[in-house]
């Protein structure tokens, strides 16, 4: 059984985000791993029935119905709740947009909470897809060409120096293009054209990104660049949902120097504290790894690293912002971290072919289940309570359109109903 950190109990954490979805296992994966250590651990939540309110190792969930949206008031329910936990607490931003307000409003809020110390304007930057290519192109870091269409004939300039399939993004993670998608991979110029019918481009609503065929690879890092600390992990996605360009349904964790020392490389040039979530593809033309997303925060799937000494990177930013010592280790290899409910989708999507990891040639070591856990049971069942509706009508859909591939595949002119 591997080591334990000794975390300094009398800091708290606060867990929250500004995005209102309820099924979050991210928070959950925090939550458990610093209250199984014993740091109390808050978190604000959309309503007391989501999972992670359920949680035993939750000390107090914090019910917002609705984000603040101004400011000064966004300020004051924070100062709201640092008066309940009556101690410096450690905040722990899950999207792109907590993260970005805890960076601009960095000195109001030490009064009652600690964070890293880094440009202000830094996580907003990272944080918009448009701003973070030019970071990476000024840094050197190679990343896929990316476009921001002012107009459709700026969308014909882009089809005609590319190939297909294509990449659409929202710009910011919180302002989803037509309040529907945040990423969609396009695969013809006319379905790109057609997708772009209803687009405001005065607004710089999208990005245009070059697709990278190849790997998908991981790196999570807590770094402190005034003392020159990074804590690095670096993993590969063996299987995402939506496939393709979504989230991690399994994962392993593979050391990877070359990976680590160029994410490490773009936090000391831009001079970045804090934990990060980069994403990166192994371009199977050219060998080379190429950044594709970058989030200036924890990422839902940070439980799939751990180093020998039992560090995280949660847990490595409650030690060094907490004044502790970080004992270095090796991390872990062969780490698996599945999410349940994705990797279910997977599987009935690809119509039960269910993708395995049993070639990978890794030697299997630790695996963590994303919710399901025996020492803390209700969140998984929460989770399934309110995920089970729509999981059963994804599953009816899907079965429905294999059934008509079936019956109709010489059909000429026949079109498959996709749900």
């Amino acid at each position: 059984m591997a080591a334990l950190p000794s975390l300094d109990t009398r800091y708290p954490a606060l867990i929250f985000k500004a995005s209102r979805g309820t099924i979050h296992h991210g928070a959950v994966g925090i939550t458990r791993s610093l209250g199984r250590l014993g740091v109390p651990v808050y978190a604000i939540v959309e309503d007391s029935y989501t999972p992670l309110a359920t949680s035993r190792y939750l000390t107090k969930a914090i019910v917002w119905k609705s984000w603040p949206r101004e400011r000064e008031a966004f300020l004051g329910a924070m100062s709201e709740i640092g008066e309940i936990i009556n101690h410096p607490a450690i905040l722990v931003p899950m999207d792109d947009l907590s993260a970005v307000l805890v960076a601009e409003n960095a000195s109001a809020l030490s009064r009652y909470y600690l964070c890293p110390q880094l440009p202000w304007d830094l996580p907003r930057q990272m944080a918009n897809k448009a701003s973070f290519h030019s970071l990476c192109v000024n840094s050197g870091i190679p990343c896929p060409r990316s476009v921001v269409p002012h107009s459709i004939d700026d969308v014909r300039e882009f089809i005609e120096q590319t190939t297909f399939p294509v990449v659409v993004k929202a710009v910011e993670q919180w302002r989803l293009i037509n309040d529907r998608y945040s990423a969609q991979v396009i695969h013809t110029p006319e379905a790109l054209f057609e997708f772009c019918e209803n687009i405001k481009f005065e607004g710089s609503q999208m990005v245009l990104q070059e697709y990278i065929p190849g790997e998908d690879w991981i790196y999570h890092g807590y770094s402190n660049a005034k003392m020159s600390l990074h804590v690095g992990f670096t993993g590969k996605k063996l299987l995402g949902y939506p496939a393709g360009s979504g989230a991690t349904a399994i994962g392993v964790s593979i050391l990877n120097e070359e990976l680590r020392s160029q994410s490490e490389l773009l936090m000391q040039t831009i001079s970045y504290s804090g934990i990060i979530d980069i994403d990166w593809r192994r371009d199977e033309g050219s060998g080379q790894y190429k950044i594709v997303d970058c989030n200036p925060r924890v990422g839902m799937n940070f439980r799939m690293f751990e180093d020998g000494a039992g560090i995280d990177v949660v847990r490595a930013q409650h030690l060094n912002l907490s004044g502790r010592n970080i004992e270095r280790s090796q991390m872990v290899e062969g780490r698996r971290f599945i999410v349940e409910p994705y990797y279910l989708l997977s599987s009935i999507r690809s119509g039960w072919s269910v993708l395995t990891t049993e070639a990978d040639p890794l030697p299997k070591g630790d695996k963590e289940l994303a919710w399901w856990s025996s020492d803390d049971k209700l969140p998984f069942l929460v989770m399934s309570a309110r995920l089970l509706p729509q999981t059963i009508m994804r599953a009816l859909l899907t079965g429905l359109n294999h059934l008509i591939r079936a019956l109709l595949p010489k059909v000429k002119g026949a079109s498959t109903w996709r749900p």
